[in-house]
C-alpha cells in the first residue's frame, strides 16, 4: 500500500516524516520523493518519471508486506495517472497544509528564492486535491484517461486534509499515525475505493 503525503513547500512534510521515522512503525518504509536526487533543471516530466520510480519501489516493498509512506508535492491525480499506479494494492492520500502566514514564516529562513516560487509550486493546495492540475499533462506515458471522467465527489478522490497551522510536531505525527492505521483498516475491510482500483 502507498500513503502519499502531499502539499506545498513549508507545510511540514519533512518534519512529519522525520517524526514518523522515530515512531518506528511496523511494516512501514518512509521516504521523501527527493531522495532520488533532484537535477538542476527538474521539470514536470522528471517529476512524473520520479513518480514511476517510487511506485515501483512501493511494489517492491509490497512484495515484502511493507507499506510505503512517500512525501512529495505530487498531487494525487498525477500519481494515479502514472503507469504503475494500478499495480499497487491501494493508494491513500493526505494533503498536509497550513495557512499562508504560517507557511511564509516557515519558508523565510530558506531564502527569498523559495518564497518567490511558493505559489507557483503549490500543487498541494486543497483545490487541486482532486487531481485538478490539468496543466501538468506533458509527462511520459501518463494515463490521464484513468480518472478524466471521475466527478469531483467520486469516492476515489478521497483525500485526508491535515492542517498543521496550530499543531505541534508530535501532534502532526499522531494524526498521521492514526490516518495510517485507519487506512490500513479500510483496506483490510475491502472497502477502500482505490483497492486494486484499475484492474
Amino acid at each position: 500500500m502507498l500513503f502519499l503525503l502531499f502539499g506545498s513547500a513549508g507545510v511540514g512534510k519533512t518534519v512529519a516524516l522525520d517524526t514518523l521515522r522515530r515512531r518506528r512503525l511496523p511494516t512501514i518504509a518512509i521516504h521523501d520523493f527527493d531522495e532520488i536526487g533532484v537535477p538542476p533543471r527538474a521539470d514536470i516530466a522528471w517529476r512524473q518519471r520520479g513518480n514511476e520510480h517510487w511506485l515501483r519501489r512501493a511494489l517492491d516493498y509490497e512484495a515484502d508486506r511493507v507499506d510505503l509512506v512517500l512525501a512529495r508535492q505530487t498531487p494525487p491525480g498525477e500519481l494515479l495517472a502514472t503507469p504503475s499506479a494500478p499495480l499497487v494494492e491501494a493508494i491513500s492520500a493526505c494533503l498536509v497544509d497550513c495557512d499562508d502566514e504560517t507557511r511564509l514564516a516557515r519558508l523565510r529562513p530558506r531564502g527569498r528564492a523559495q518564497l518567490g516560487r511558493m505559489d507557483a509550486r503549490a500543487c498541494g493546495r486543497p483545490e487541486l486535491a482532486n487531481g485538478g492540475d490539468h496543466a501538468a499533462r506533458d509527462g511520459v506515458e501518463m494515463r490521464w484517461e484513468r480518472w478524466s471522467d471521475w466527478t469531483a465527489d467520486d469516492p476515489r478522490w478521497r483525500v485526508r486534509v491535515l492542517d498543521t497551522t496550530t499543531l505541534a510536531v508530535g501532534e502532526v505525527a499522531d494524526e498521521l499515525v492514526n490516518w495510517i492505521v485507519e487506512e490500513r483498516a479500510v483496506v483490510q475491510s475491502g472497502e477502500h475505493p482505490l483497492l486494486r482500483w484499475a484492474r
